[in-house]
């Protein structure tokens, strides 16, 4: 990938890293600020411990997104940025556009999605 390209592409990701950081702690502020406050107001603790739960995945998901922008910048520096970690084929820069630390192509992502649908249990 051109050096050009590849610079805007780590400012997209630069951009969603900081969005994405700022969310973690929002979130996870706000989440506990309104389980003490709807505790507060119910005395209902088994209601604040479902909104501190809540709490925690959306910081968990935001985490995890952190995560995979941070290897994307890995994977720029280290020049494989771009390059699908399933098949070794280049990912589309129309999919890096709109998901700039996809790690596989477009297919390998739907046999992937696919194969943990097999798999998957139902749920209640």
């Amino acid at each position: 990938m051109e050096a050009s390209k590849l610079e805007h592409f780590k400012q997209l990701l630069l951009t969603e890293l900081g969005r994405h950081a700022q969310y973690v702690s929002e979130d996870q502020a706000a989440a506990l600020d309104a389980a003490s406050d709807d505790a507060k107001e119910s005395a209902d603790l088994s209601l604040r411990d479902v909104i501190e739960e809540m709490a925690l995945r959306l910081g968990d998901q935001e985490s995890q997104m952190v995560a995979d922008i941070d290897q994307a910048l890995l994977r720029i520096e280290e020049g494989s940025y771009g390059i699908c970690a399933r098949c070794g084929s280049a990912i589309e820069e129309r999919r890096l556009e709109a998901l700039p630390a996809a790690r596989y192509d477009a297919e390998c992502q739907a046999a992937i999605e696919a194969a943990k649908g097999k798999n998957a249990r139902p749920t209640l």
